[in-house]
């Protein structure tokens, strides 16, 4: 790096193997179109759910495209819903078998990182300091760093193995977003009740962003015009 000119210090953005992969994908789009970097690593189990919820195969070799067709998708499936520009050095992934990657070191710049969806499997590795993939050590890394660490879980019912887990992450002070959609914010499309999921684990990370309707304390507003 030259002298003056800033260090790249992106957001990782994991994706397990629960089914939820549009949260994943609003999350990426609004993180890239707020100018922030971007960390991504796509678990082997993520890939599979990945297929079955888009038909779209993640390739190492082929990532850029991969991911481009897959953020170009609507939640509701519809391809080249959205424009986003993958191509730039603001976008960088790892395989989730690479344990030497960047983001497998505390000494590796970043802001944070961000489990969307997180399954059950995943928060119990990341709770329990597993380790057994790049996923779950950029995790573990994050949290000794005591960096930005928000796990959006996606799984009904909770049993209470995976409730100690979750608690276990939050004492060690990562956030919990359960990927629970609300409807105050006036949804009216799928990609509504995705992006308001994207938009609380974005606030929980401290990204601004505009994917959904805020409360005001307005009773109805929800049923009003944006």
């Amino acid at each position: 790096m030259n002298a003056g000119e800033k260090q790249r210090e992106p957001w990782i953005v994991g994706v397990s193997g629960a089914s939820g992969t549009p949260y994943a994908a609003a999350v990426l789009r609004a993180l890239l179109a707020g100018g922030e970097s971007v960390d991504l690593v796509v678990s082997r189990a993520s890939r599979l759910t990945l297929l079955d919820e888009t038909g779209i195969s993640f390739r190492d070799a082929h990532w850029r495209d991969d991911l481009r067709d897959w953020l170009a998708r609507g939640a509701d499936g519809k391809p080249d819903t959205f424009d986003v520009d993958v191509d730039s050095d603001a976008v960088r992934y790892w395989a989730a078998g690479d344990l030497a990657a960047g983001p497998s070191s505390g000494s590796y710049a970043a802001k944070g990182m961000l489990i969307v969806p997180a399954s059950t499997a995943c928060v119990a590795g990341v709770a329990l300091g597993l380790s057994k993939d790049l996923l779950q050590r950029a995790a573990s890394v994050t949290l000794k760093e005591r960096r930005t660490l928000v796990v959006a879980v996606r799984e009904t019912p909770l049993n209470g193995q995976t409730l100690r887990h979750l608690v276990a992450l939050d004492d060690a002070g990562a956030s919990v977003v359960p990927a629970s959609p609300a409807f105050y914010a006036g949804a009216t499309h799928i990609q509504d009740l995705v992006d308001f999921v994207a938009g609380r684990v974005l606030d929980a990370a401290g990204v601004a962003h505009g994917l959904y309707r805020r409360w005001k304390g307005e009773l109805g507003g929800g049923a009003r015009p944006a």
